[in-house]
């Protein structure tokens, strides 16, 4: 008998798995150089230790709900096929990882360490599956219905709704929950400013995501043989059109122009299979304009403090990249065909709809039974004060 997948899709797989967990230093240094710099030493460790207990919370029950596959049996049968299913696993962490990392990066400088951690389990282990369980793996015939009702099936080849939007929205409910740090606006309506604390970090962040993420999208194909380069060209059109559009509409701010690169990223995921390559650039120049239009709106209109901009980088443009799918995909576009435009917006609808309320209920609960906001005084002097203080260096006495 043969094996089903050869040593050449292990390492394939491997790879991609090990390039988007690089893209979790990219999130821990985008958090680092935006935050304040009392915080900075806080969002590092919880950027590690959020992906720690993602990983316990997704091997122990999230992998089990998303594909019906656990690892409890004895080391001979998980070797099994060179061990493809493991490093299957791991691949898959690291995208289930990535929805609280980015939520870390919207409720950042007052949420409390460990109550964050326990949702981060919660969201990990529970929530996140059920979406990757319907969308992935065909879950509970809803894949089916879309096919027969619409002509084609929900797509998502690299999870634009799948990670970025469902973590986006899911930041939006915490946000809500959590309410604004202490000083960011006033009753008489002033909005302080908190410009990023470092530009380099910031942009450390933002190109080790870019590099990492054409792993993210071009090994999205999970073997070799399927592996097609139109994904990476994809990618890469559509990150210049995002980082464009934000200089353009930014009026060359550093944090939009690196931002805009990340928020083209996010809306090619979905379609990045289909496609034609300009297809991907105006996709890409859309989510790039929406990005720096809605991080002001939040911001200053709707009074949302949102620290990184999650909801509208990853929330708003991953619904976007949900919806451009099924326009682009299309062959009279230029696409590849075998999308509807209907799938994709109950789809992307159905995604929002799981993250959002999900979110507000596994919030709400930690925040009901622990509580989830720092007080003013902790707030004040940065993060969570047991964890500023790993590594920091004491501030000189003031005589």
């Amino acid at each position: 008998m043969h094996d089903i997948h050869t040593p050449a899709d292990v390492l394939f797989i491997l790879l991609g798995a090990v390039l988007i967990l690089a893209m979790h230093a990219g999130f821990a240094f985008l958090e680092l150089g935006t935050v304040r710099s009392k915080n900075q030493v806080n969002a590092l460790v919880k950027i590690l230790c959020d992906f720690a207990v993602s990983t316990l919370g997704y091997f122990l029950i999230g992998y089990g709900i998303s594909y019906g596959v656990r690892f409890f049996g004895p080391a001979t049968a998980l070797s099994h096929d060179h061990g493809y299913e493991l490093t299957r696993f791991f691949f898959l962490l690291t995208f289930a990882a990535a929805t609280p990392a980015i939520v870390s990066g919207g409720i950042a400088e007052r949420v409390r360490f460990y109550p964050q951690l326990l949702a981060t389990f919660l969201v990990v282990g529970f929530l996140y599956p059920v979406f990757e369980h319907l969308a992935w793996d065909g879950g509970w015939g809803w894949q089916a219905w879309l096919q027969h009702r619409f002509g084609a099936p929900f797509h998502d080849f690299a999870g634009s709704v799948v990670v970025h939007a469902f973590g986006g929205w899911i930041a939006l409910a915490a946000v809500l929950l959590l309410g604004a740090r202490h000083d960011r606006y006033s009753h008489s309506g002033r909005v302080a400013a908190h410009p990023p604390s470092s530009i380099p970090f910031l942009a450390l962040g933002a190109w080790t995501l870019v590099v990492g993420w054409f792993g993210f999208n071009v090994m999205s194909a999970q073997t070799l043989d399927r592996i097609s380069g139109l994904v990476a060209m994809n990618s890469l059109m559509a990150m210049a059109g995002g980082t464009l559009a934000a200089l353009f509409a930014g009026r060359n701010d550093p944090g939009f122009v690196h931002n805009g690169a990340l928020a083209g990223l996010v809306a090619i995921c979905a379609g990045s299979d289909v496609m034609h390559p300009l297809g991907a650039l105006v996709t890409g120049a859309i989510a790039g304009a929406l990005f720096v239009w809605l991080f002001t709106l939040t911001q200053n209109r709707w009074r949302i403090d949102d620290v990184l901009g999650v909801w509208p980088l990853h929330g708003l443009c991953g619904t976007w990249g949900g919806i451009a799918a099924g326009i682009f995909g299309i062959t009279a576009l230029g696409g590849m065909g075998g999308v509807s435009i209907v799938s994709q917006l109950i789809g992307t609808a159905v995604g929002i709809g799981i993250a959002f309320c999900g979110g507000g209920i596994i919030y709400g609960a930690v925040k009901l039974c622990f509580g989830l906001r720092l007080s003013q005084e902790e707030e004040y002097n940065g993060a969570d004060l047991s964890i500023h203080r790993i590594g920091a260096t004491p501030e000189p006495e003031v005589r």
